[in-house]
This record gives structure tokens, C-alpha cells and sequence, in this order.
């Protein structure tokens, strides 16, 4: 478990791909769980350890995860994360082709398919739909890929990747939504990159950013934008 940043309100931990944020009908242990045990571990608490959750990560994504370490701080950073504009998420995406265009907006309305855990993109209002927008910019490529940073401004079910999806782009590894291949470790390259905010408790600004895994793909795109 790599943590990116702890205080007595909050920690950030670096999600690999195929964990869990939190338990679910697999009931594979979650990261709630390793979060728990190792704040039990390293300040000796007896009994049950807090831990709250303000916003998640999809199973195959990895990157900057927060967890609430009190009671007291995680309506305040539930308030932040549902607040447009006072969270700040940045997401890379190693995709198959080009976009269109090096930079532009998607803005679509979002329903998702909770039996088959999948959502779909339309481009005007339909019943149950949610408005999703996201910024993209090409960042660089490599012989077969290319990487794409991603300014999230709304979180919806798999929006990322559905979006991407109507640009006929498909990251990698990502089979639910057209990628022709798995990856071996069964995660997609979509990275939670940065995340930035104001601390609800001390009203300072953090910047927390996470490495990608470490593979091929992802080791060469991070040498060419460093």
C-alpha cells in the first residue's frame, strides 16, 4: 500500500489497479480494510479504526484515493467532493488512436445500466440521464498508443471511459467498453493522476499526485512528460 499523504484528518493512498475502494459482492478485502489496518498498526488504537469514504475509484482504475481518518472531517470532505469546483481531478488515459482534435470538452448525458454495471452516453437530455462534462488534452504518444490528461468536472459512473468511447477512443485494457485486449493484471490505464483541493479542517491548499503502475506503457509516457 503506497500512501501519497497522511495527517491527523486525512490520507491519500495510490490504488493499484483491481483493488477494491470498498467491500462488495465479491467480498474481496477492500482498501477501507488495509487503510484500517495500518492505522490500527501504526498508532496502537484498540477497537475499530474510522475510516470514511468521500469518493471512489472504478476496480480496474488506479490513482489518488482519500479516506477520512475522523468522524468529524468526512461530511466536510463529502461536502468538497459533491461541490462543483472545489475538487479539482485530474486522470490520465492511455488510448488506441488520436482524438479528433489535441484539446476539446465532451459533454454528454450519462444513464448507467445498473444490471449490466455499464453506462451509455447520449447527447441530449434522456430519462435518467446525467450531465457529465470533462475536459481532454493530448499529452504524448508512443508507436501504438497515446496519453490523454483529463480534467474531470462532474464524477459519474464510468465517465471517463464511456465518454471517450463516443470520440471511437478506447483505453487500453478497458474490454466493457471496446478495448479489443485484457490487460494481464485485468486494470485498464486510466490513472488518477492529481487531486486538488482546499483542507476542510486547516483551510490550506493540497496537491496530492500519484505515479502510475509500473509497466511498459505507462513507464514510457511517464518519462516523456516529466
Amino acid at each position: 500500500m503506497e500512501i501519497l499523504f497522511e495527517d491527523n484528518h486525512i490520507i491519500a493512498i495510490n490504488k493499484a489497479c483491481g483493488e477494491l475502494t470498498q467491500g462488495d459482492k465479491t467480498g474481496d478485502p477492500p482498501l477501507t480494510e488495509q487503510v484500517k489496518g495500518y492505522l490500527k498498526k501504526k498508532y496502537n488504537k484498540p477497537g475499530n479504526v474510522f475510516i470514511g469514504l468521500p469518493h471512489r475509484l472504478d476496480r480496474p482504475t488506479s490513482g489518488v484515493v482519500i479516506f477520512a481518518k475522523t468522524s468529524k472531517v468526512l461530511p466536510r470532505l463529502n461536502k468538497l467532493f459533491q461541490t462543483k469546483g472545489e475538487v479539482k481531478k485530474i486522470y490520465w488515459a492511455v488510448v488506441d488512436k488520436m482524438p479528433p482534435k489535441k484539446e476539446g470538452t465532451l459533454e454528454h448525458y450519462l444513464v448507467k445500466n445498473h444490471e449490466k454495471n455499464r453506462s451509455f452516453a447520449y447527447t441530449e437530455p434522456v430519462e435518467g440521464g446525467k450531465y457529465a462534462k470533462l475536459n481532454y488534452r493530448y499529452l504524448a504518444s508512443s508507436d501504438n498508443y497515446h496519453l490523454l490528461e483529463i480534467d474531470l468536472l462532474t464524477g459519474r459512473h464510468h465517465q471517463i471511459r464511456i465518454q471517450l468511447r463516443q470520440l471511437k477512443l478506447y483505453i487500453k485494457g478497458d474490454l466493457k467498453y471496446g478495448s479489443p485486449r485484457s490487460n494481464k493484471d485485468a486494470g485498464i490505464h486510466l490513472h488518477a493522476r492529481k487531486i486538488s483541493f482546499i483542507h476542510p479542517v486547516k483551510q490550506t491548499p493540497v496537491t496530492i499526485v500519484a505515479n502510475p503502475p509500473k509497466d511498459a506503457v505507462w513507464d514510457y509516457f511517464l518519462k516523456k512528460v516529466q
